[in-house]
């Protein structure tokens, strides 16, 4: 299983792979990348089973991403890991074809139950 980490957070980035690890998913391959640019070339060459994406980012922010893998046509799960969680937001990335959005600060019991039907 691969999972991809979009994350202009170097610091963040690690905080997801620990949560990953204390979720359950400590096998998977982790991918990462800086932002909707890196992450969508990540997408087309690595093909990951799933997509954890910030919201906020330079370059390409994560609801141009997610816009962009679903104009290429890319199938992949993709959740949102990001700071804030409004009602509106949610509503967008649903609409956007996002399975989950992860408000920060989150746990290992918040991963487990947004992936857990998802990955299993």
């Amino acid at each position: 299983m691969k999972i991809l980490i979009v994350d202009d957070s170097k610091t963040m980035r690690m905080i997801v792979k620990r949560t990953l690890r204390q979720a359950g998913y400590g096998d998977a391959e982790i991918l990462e990348a800086n932002n909707g640019l890196e992450g969508l070339e990540s997408v087309k060459t690595s093909v990951p089973n799933l997509v954890l994406c910030d919201w906020n980012m330079p370059e390409m922010n994560g609801l141009e991403f997610l816009k962009a893998v679903n104009a290429e046509g890319i199938k992949v799960n993709f959740g949102f890991v990001t700071s804030e969680g409004t009602a509106e937001m949610r509503q967008i990335a649903a609409e956007n074809g996002a399975l989950f959005l992860i408000s920060k600060p989150f746990t290992a019991d918040t991963f487990k139950s947004e992936l857990g039907g998802i990955l299993s």
